[in-house]
C-alpha cells in the first residue's frame, strides 16, 4: 500500500487543473473538513492520503466535487513523479498526514515516526521546489505530561523520549524542528500549528479517543470506559473552529518562525465530559474504570494568546452545541452497523 499511487480525474472524466492546495492526510478526520472548507471557498484541492487510518466515507463525500482530486500515496515514501512534476502549480501544502490517536499511532510506531520525520521532509522538499507556503499540523503532545499549566508555545514540554507515545510525540517535535530549519534557511515559508483535542463529525468510531469512545459506547448501550479516576483534564475544540484556525494561520502574512497553539481553552475533567454525554444520549449504561495508559497527560489546556494576537482567532462553538452535533452524526453512522458490531466501544 505504501508505494501505491492513484491520481484521480475530475467529474465526467475530464482532467482537472492541479490543485493549488496539496492536503496530505486529506481523507482523515480534520483533513476531510479542511478539504471541504477549501472547496467551499472556491479553491482547488489535491488530497494526498495512503488511507491507512482514514475512513473511506470521508473521501466519498469529496469525490466528484469540482476542483477536487485524490492521489493515493504514503508520504514516508518518495513522492510520486506525477506530483513532483506539478510543483510549479502548487501554492500551498498542508501536512495533516499521521495517525493521531494513541491506539492508531502505537499500532505501527516505526511508520508513525517515519511519517512525521521522513514524510514531512518529503513535503518540505516539495514546498521548496514549488515555492509554496507549507503548514505542519503538530500537536499538543509535544508538551507531554506538562509541568506548566496552561501550555504556551514557549514551554518546552515534559516528554518521555522512550515511552510508547514517543513515536508520535518525538516525531512531531522532530517535524517541527525540520520545518523551522527550512524557514531559517530561507528554503520554505512555513507555519506550524499545535493542535489540541479536536472532535466532531467524520471521526472514526474506533479511533480510541475519549469523545468518540464515550459517545459510541453510550449510543451502543455498552459499558462506558473511563481511564483512571476521570479527574484528568482536556480541552475540546469543535472541528469547524479548528479548520478556521488552520486556514487563518495559513493565510496570515506573518514570519512563521514560531508555533501557534490552536484549541479551546475551556478545560474540563473527563468525568465532566462523561456527564455531558450521559445527558445527551440518555444512556443508563454502567461506567467502568480502567488503568491510565502509560504517559497519559494529567492536564491539558492551551494558551491561545498568540493565535488571538496574530490571527484574531478564537473558538466559537460551545461544547454543548458541538457535542450535540457530534452525537447526532455518530448516531447516524452507527445506525448502519450490523447488530453484532456493538461490542467494540
Amino acid at each position: 500500500m505504501r508505494k501505491q499511487t492513484n491520481l484521480d480525474h475530475g467529474p465526467r472524466g475530464t482532467v482537472q487543473p492541479l490543485a493549488l492546495n496539496v492536503v496530505a492526510g486529506g481523507a482523515g478526520f480534520i483533513g476531510s473538513h479542511l478539504c471541504r472548507a477549501l472547496l467551499d471557498r472556491g479553491e482547488s484541492v489535491l488530497c494526498l492520503d495512503n488511507l491507512q487510518t482514514s475512513r473511506p466515507s470521508n473521501l466519498r463525500a469529496l469525490e466528484g466535487q469540482p476542483g477536487f482530486r485524490f492521489l493515493r500515496h504514503d508520504i514516508s515514501q518518495p513522492l510520486p513523479p506525477e506530483l513532483t512534476r506539478m510543483a510549479s502549480r502548487i501554492t500551498r501544502i498542508w501536512n495533516l498526514a499521521c495517525a493521531a490517536s494513541p491506539p492508531l499511532y502505537q499500532r505501527d510506531p516505526e511508520h508513525t515516526m517515519l511519517t512525521n520525520v521522513v514524510g514531512t521532509n518529503h513535503l518540505l522538499h516539495l514546498a521548496e521546489a514549488a515555492k509554496a507556503r507549507f503548514l505542519l499540523t503538530s500537536t499538543s503532545e509535544v508538551y507531554g505530561d506538562p509541568e506548566i499549566h496552561p501550555q504556551a508555545e514557549d514551554y518546552r514540554g515534559h516528554v518521555s523520549c522512550t515511552g510508547p507515545r514517543a513515536c508520535y510525540d518525538e516525531g512531531k517535535r522532530a517535524a517541527e524542528a525540520l520545518a523551522f530549519d527550512y524557514a531559517r534557511a530561507g528554503r520554505a515559508e512555513v507555519r506550524v500549528a499545535r493542535i489540541f483535542n479536536t472532535y466532531g463529525p467524520n471521526m472514526d468510531p474506533g479511533d480510541g479517543r475519549v469523545v468518540s469512545n464515550l459517545i459510541c459506547q453510550a449510543l451502543r448501550g455498552n459499558e462506558l470506559t473511563v481511564y483512571g479516576d476521570g479527574s484528568q483534564t482536556r480541552s475540546f475544540c469543535y472541528v469547524s473552529d479548528m479548520v478556521a484556525g488552520l486556514m487563518a494561520l495559513m493565510d496570515a502574512d506573518i514570519a512563521g518562525t514560531e508555533p501557534v497553539n490552536l484549541g479551546n481553552p475551556h478545560e474540563m475533567t473527563v468525568n465532566e465530559l462523561l456527564g455531558h454525554i450521559l445527558t445527551l444520549t440518555g444512556t443508563r449504561a454502567r461506567v467502568v474504570h480502567r488503568p491510565l495508559p502509560v504517559d497519559d497527560p494529567r492536564r491539558r489546556r492551551p494558551d491561545i494568546s498568540r493565535a488571538g494576537a496574530l490571527l484574531g482567532w478564537e473558538p466559537r462553538v460551545p461544547l454543548a452545541e458541538g457535542l450535540e452535533a457530534t452525537c447526532a452524526w455518530f448516531a447516524e453512522e452507527l445506525a448502519s452497523e450490523p447488530a453484532a458490531a456493538g461490542a467494540a466501544g
